[in-house]
């Protein structure tokens, strides 16, 4: 039996996040090389397995995967949550890359200067409820299964859960809107995989508070 696929990134969410809820819902066990220092990310670029000098970097299948996204479609396709054919595949990217462009707006949030954050904080709030969760909400009533795409779980599902409760962190009614997706939520956090990664003590990362700011600036020179 293979090993466990092995994590390398900082000791927060940042891009690995993503790949950790994957993981997860797909019920696959992972471990974790944490990124502490600047030495460490230096040893990995030395060692030659990093394709592109960056992280995340994912050990799987006697490969060792870098950039976000070829991760994430591997692990998908891998554990079948990718859709039955083109066509599905191509609206869980669309939704995917939907949620990847709101997440993205909070990932940044903690790095930006004091003085821009409130404003940036009302843009993501006014992004989620008026450009995608709209989209979301509509998929769901116009789809009428419990699901985005198809009937049954995918990466699509995954990633609008983990985006909607980070938008959460940031305004906590922010659903109010949005019968469908309250309900979506429920149901999907209620997956057993997911329930798992949700309860305390899972490799679920928190929120990026100022002190993971600071570390994540010393080890990439920010």
């Amino acid at each position: 039996m293979a090993g466990k696929p092995k994590l390398h990134y900082t000791k927060g969410r940042g891009k690995m996040e993503s790949i950790r809820w994957l993981l997860a819902a797909a019920g696959v066990e992972f471990e974790e090389e944490f990124i502490e220092t600047k030495e460490d990310l230096e040893k990995l670029r030395n060692d030659g397995v990093l394709l592109f000098q960056q992280v995340p970097m994912v050990e799987m299948d006697g490969m060792k995967m870098v950039q976000t996204r070829a991760i994430l479609s591997y692990i998908a396709a891998k554990y079948n949550l990718y859709g039955k054919d083109l066509k599905e595949r191509a609206w869980i990217d669309m939704y995917v890359e939907g949620t990847t462009d709101l997440m993205g707006m909070i990932m940044y949030l903690p790095f930006q200067p004091a003085d821009t954050k409130e404003k940036n904080l009302a843009l993501i709030i006014e992004r989620a409820t008026t450009r995608y969760f709209p989209v979301y909400e509509k998929a769901l009533k116009d789809h009428g299964q419990d699901y985005l795409v198809g009937n049954k779980l995918s990466w699509a599902d995954v990633h609008l859960l983990e985006a909607i409760l980070m938008v959460e962190e940031c305004k906590a009614d922010v659903l109010s809107a949005f019968p469908l997706l309250q309900a979506f939520k429920g149901r999907i956090s209620n997956i057993p995989t997911i329930k798992k990664f949700l309860q305390p003590g899972s490799q679920r990362k928190p929120p990026t508070d100022e002190k993971f700011v600071a570390v994540v600036r010393k080890i990439f020179n920010m």
